[in-house]
């Protein structure tokens, strides 16, 4: 059967909430029992997201399969509860190098090769080498950035073409703009909305629904005066407005109609009754929120906290793992170089540090973590936050000279971190770290058995430094235990100190595993240790 296509485009400005409408859409159809994915496609001319600055990009998140991609690839994964590949993230470097180097191959046979056809044929096949290869009944399809923009031109150019190859019943569009209300008139208005839908109009593309983003529900008068101007019926003119949690957001255009808008607009019938998947999607939605009498002040100390969207897949992973044990979690996010006295830390319920690269600020983080050990505050070190837990228990307790990562500092007279042996011949940057799902195997007798209750357990990573293994039985004889080890025991990936109230670091990240109503383990147990 033909896959539908549901193309979602954006305008007015950027940060409008396209990625958690495409994941509302896409939570919908598998409500509906419908076999559902979601493509990003990303106009940059980066290869992928691994070599961008996270304070300009958000996090960059890793898939199973070794991808490093847009964090709306997180959402997608958290909505609908699967994994995501790392070819469902578009990007316009992999798709010019595809032409290119087909180009070079005399593939297109002495043709003049240009962005019509041969761009768009390339973002055409790719999406639809996505549906037939996973045998789709939906594919929602994010276009990244703000219509208007010269690099979305070509993406925007192919989806149109492909609404005129499959026909309207197999392909609707999806457009998020802003109705913004100023204050001194405390009325929504509709130019910026009007201006983005003459934009996308002007290009050939006519949606089909307008995702409205605004503070408080839409009004009527403005859902027909928006209809009246973009030829788009108020029915389908949806209020998008604020929301205590991003996972109300499918409930919200579930009340509008959407759902039995879209089949009907693709002609498809045969919708099943599933309030059961409803009744339990909206138990986990429900219980994202409802808990302010029940706070954990969690302190995250790191190197990027300008830009929430840097951790955003810890900051969620925190809130899963919260609402799993009925707790509030409240984080703070510090500069590990801003920080002066670090008995502030002795307010928070728990500290935890995220993932990071370079020398900047990484002293701060280390004495973070030998506070947090003195003090006996529970703990979680991932991934940078790991490496330097290791080498302030190093210095602090082994009182090893010079301890220190190679990263950081090349001639360490004591490299407690170090290279990979494999990185050692690598030049490039891009796509050359340890990605993506690895195997890990967790000792007996541990505080890493008695959260994951398993012998092997499966993560993903993001690294180009390890523990140095010349070290660990220094350290095991000094009360740090390395409790999980990975590729045959060269790779250390769990450290704990058992006389400690709750102290671990482990080198990959956990928060890419973690969904809503299915918290990662580690963050369940640091949380409840925290709230304890």
């Amino acid at each position: 059967m033909q896959t539908k296509f549901i193309f979602v485009t954006g305008g007015v400005m950027s940060g409008l909430g396209k990625g958690v409408t495409t994941s509302s859409i896409a939570k919908l159809l598998q409500l509906a029992n419908q076999k559902v994915s979601c493509i990003k496609i990303d106009p940059y001319l980066n290869y992928d997201a691994g070599t961008m600055n996270p304070v300009a990009h958000g996090e960059v998140f890793v898939t199973e399969d070794g991808g490093e991609c847009d964090m709306d690839i997180g959402n997608y994964e958290r909505f609908l509860n699967q994994n995501i590949p790392k070819n469902h993230n578009i990007t316009t470097a992999q798709v010019y190098s595809t032409v290119i180097e087909a180009e070079r191959k005399g593939e297109y046979l002495g043709a003049c090769v240009q962005i019509i056809p041969h761009i768009t044929d390339e973002i055409k096949n790719r999406i639809r080498n996505i549906a037939k290869d996973e045998e789709l009944d939906f594919l929602i399809v994010e276009c990244g950035g703000t219509v208007g923009d010269i690099e979305s031109l070509p993406f925007l150019e192919a989806l149109r073409q492909m609404r005129v190859e499959d026909g309207p019943n197999n392909v609707i569009f999806a457009h998020v703009t802003l109705a913004p209300s100023l204050d001194v008139v405390g009325e929504q208005k509709t130019k910026p909305t009007q201006h983005s839908v003459q934009e996308l109009r002007r290009i050939g593309i006519q949606p089909d629904f307008l995702a409205v983003r605004c503070t408080q529900p839409l009004q009527e008068k403005t859902k027909k005066k928006i209809a009246m101007f973009t030829n788009v019926t108020p029915d389908d003119v949806l209020s998008c407005h604020d929301a205590k949690s991003i996972f109300e957001v499918p409930q919200i255009l579930y009340d509008q109609g959407i759902l039995d808008s879209i089949f009907t607009k693709f002609a498809k019938v045969g919708m099943v009754n599933a309030s059961a998947n409803w009744d339990e999607w909206n138990k986990i939605a429900d219980s994202m929120i409802n808990h302010k009498d029940q706070k954990v002040k969690i302190a995250m100390v790191g190197k990027y906290v300008t830009l929430a969207d840097s951790y955003v897949s810890v900051n969620h992973a925190l809130k899963h793992a919260g609402a799993k044990l009925g707790k509030s979690v409240e984080i703070d996010w510090i500069d590990s170089e801003s920080i002066e006295d670090y008995n502030m830390l002795s307010q928070y319920n728990g500290i935890l540090v995220p993932g990071g690269f370079g020398t900047r600020g990484s002293e701060g983080i280390i004495k973070t973590a030998n506070y947090a050990r003195e003090k006996n505050i529970p703990y979680l070190g991932i991934c940078f936050g790991f490496q330097l837990a290791a080498i302030a228990f190093g210095r602090n307790v082994l009182k090893l000279d010079d301890a220190n990562s190679t990263e950081i500092k090349q001639d360490s007279k004591n490299p407690v971190v170090d290279l990979l042996p494999e990185q050692k011949t690598v030049s490039g940057m891009g796509g050359s770290l340890r990605l993506g799902g690895h195997e890990i195997s967790i000792k007996s007798d541990t505080m890493a058995k008695q959260i994951y209750s398993a012998d092997s357990i499966n993560k993903r990573h993001r690294h180009r430094y390890e523990i140095n293994k010349d070290y660990i039985a220094e350290f095991e004889k000094n009360g740090m235990k390395f409790s999980a080890e990975s590729d045959g025991g060269k790779r250390m990936e769990i450290l704990e100190i058992p006389s400690h109230k709750f102290y671990l670091g482990v080198q990959f990240h956990p928060e890419f595993n973690s969904r809503p109503g299915f918290p990662e383990e580690a963050f369940v147990s640091f949380v409840k240790a925290s709230s304890e």
